[in-house]
């Protein structure tokens, strides 16, 4: 019957207008009606053809770059950890372990909630105001082109290792609330605030030299492209002042009494630890660019941190020989991280060449820091003020001596080396300007977290959990604090130490020794 009806053309034409009708309903449908609900009950609707800009094809790489960047200098836990470790005594291993991890942990609740909001939200010249908790915080930060929480990332690593540095110069008398309560203070609060004074929108050391703002005689902004002074010389300092008020570990006897540093217990785990921290600074510096569209900066970066590391190291070898007649590991290993911590601030606008001084000069730095320290009898177990006080000092310095004037500013798709943004120093023929501006910078901040950190560490010390008691301390703060030993299958002794070309040849203080269980 309906195959009858189709052979008449009426119906024929009827069949056809029927299903074409359904097919422009379906259309209808797909098109019209379904984006109309979903538009009402809170689906997306289809958007239009988006136009295509640079920016959207820059921005997935140079965030990706970030990352990557991000996930290196978290690396350097790895190594700041096992560095501690092998600095510290044996007694003391499991306590470096934990604060380390839980400095990690707090850092990054804290970075969250404040830390970020105080240092790269926009405020005013002294402290950040907005994106507490990351609320209201936009697409990508600011120019760069990279995405908010990939920024954000990126610099709490920066942040987790200024914490870390501050407990080097702590270690074993430190009591691990007093640990908590100081780390606190300075991943919430003394970092992020004096960080917002060189890397925020509006910080005054940005804007200083510039009309209507902070010493508008300068004639130039205070520079610290990696960190130097807002990392290193900030975490170095503060330990300065850590250790100034917690004291000596108990048995610790100065040279210019006879005695000396005690030795460390794993210098292979020591080493290695410095290596990985080497390693790291690839994000470290490099990563600072925030642009992989800059290749040619982010590759001079990488070499002259390669450079300056090289130079470090082998400099703090050569000038540590005469005073112990040997070829010292630990001089080494701290002389390469000199290395690196000078080079931080001046590795975008210094060439190859005068990354080589920055760096031999901090290797040497390093070693005379440590005769300092020992001359004022203050007890730094790893060298931490030394390598990250003293270097971040001299690195943020040598900008004004050794910038080419050939290099201005990173950018999200090409650098910028317009003429207002190059940076020459001294010794390449430019004026005093730059020196004046980073002397100016790192005084200010050097001064401001030394005082505030000393204010930190007598308010947590009145609290009576800076220090751990004087029986803890001869327990030993593993078993004290923790309840266990880092070695179970040895037996902790405290020892006299034998002389070692690794502090000198006077007789050393106590120290621990690992006799293996029959």
């Amino acid at each position: 019957m309906g195959g009858q009806r189709f052979q008449d053309p009426e119906w024929r034409r009827y069949g056809y207008l029927l299903l074409f009708s359904k097919f422009v309903a379906i259309l209808v449908l797909a098109f019209v009606a379904i984006p109309i609900v979903a538009h009402f009950v809170g689906a997306p609707a289809i958007a239009a053809d988006p136009v295509v800009k640079a920016n959207d094809i820059v921005n997935p790489i140079d965030t990706l770059w970030t990352l990557l960047a991000a996930f290196l200098v978290f690396g350097m836990q790895a190594g700041f950890t096992m560095l501690e470790a092998g600095f510290s005594r044996s007694r003391e291993t499991v306590n470096v372990l934990m604060e380390c991890i839980v400095d990690t942990c707090l850092c990054g609740l804290l970075f969250y909630a404040i830390g970020f909001a105080f240092m790269f939200s926009t405020g005013n010249g002294f402290i950040g105001g907005n994106w507490f908790f990351l609320q209201g915080a936009p697409a990508t930060y600011q120019s760069t082109g990279v995405a908010f929480l990939a920024f954000w990332l990126f610099q709490f690593a920066f942040a987790d290792t200024c914490s870390t540095i501050t407990s080097g110069a702590m270690l074993g008398r430190t009591g691990f609330v007093g640990d908590l309560l100081y780390s606190t203070g300075v991943s919430g609060f003394i970092y992020p605030i004096i960080g917002h004074w060189v890397w925020g929108p509006d910080g005054f050391l940005v804007s200083m030299g510039s009309e209507n703002n902070f010493l508008p005689f300068v004639g130039t902004s205070f520079r610290d492209f990696a960190g130097s002074t807002v990392i290193h010389t900030v975490g170095g300092i503060i330990a300065l002042a850590g250790a100034i008020v917690l004291g000596p570990r108990l048995g610790r006897v100065f040279k210019r009494d006879g005695g000396g540093p005690m030795l460390p217990h794993d210098l292979t785990i020591a080493a290695i630890g410095g290596l990985i921290l080497w390693f790291g600074w690839y994000g470290f510096n490099p990563g600072s660019t925030l642009s992989a569209m800059d290749f040619q900066g982010t590759a001079r970066v990488s070499a002259n941190t390669t450079l300056a590391a090289c130079a470090g190291g082998l400099s703090a070898m050569f000038v540590g020989y005469p005073k112990t007649k040997k070829w010292d590991l630990s001089y080494t290993v701290n002389g390469f991280l000199a290395g690196l911590v000078s080079i931080t601030c001046p590795c975008y606008w210094v060439n190859p060449t005068g990354s080589i001084p920055i760096g031999a000069i901090g290797g040497a730095v390093v070693v005379w820091g440590i005769d300092i320290l020992e001359w004022l009898r203050i007890d730094d177990p790893i060298g931490a003020v030394p390598v990250h006080g003293f270097c971040g000092i001299w690195g943020t310095l040598s900008l004004g001596l050794f910038a080419t004037g050939e290099f201005g500013a990173s950018g999200a798709f090409a650098p910028d080396n317009s003429a207002p943004l190059l940076v020459k120093g001294l010794l390449y023929g430019g004026r005093m300007q730059v020196l004046t501006a980073q002397f100016i910078g790192s005084a200010i901040v050097t001064l401001s977290a030394f005082s505030l950190g000393m204010a930190l560490m007598a308010a947590v010390n009145l609290t009576g959990t800076l220090r751990v008691s004087q029986e803890g301390e001869l327990e030993g703060i593993d078993i004290h604090e923790h309840g266990m030993p880092a070695y179970p299958e040895y037996a902790i002794q405290s020892t006299p130490s034998a002389n070692s070309s690794i502090y000198g040849t006077e007789p050393r203080g106590g120290m621990d020794r690992k006799i293996e269980q029959p």
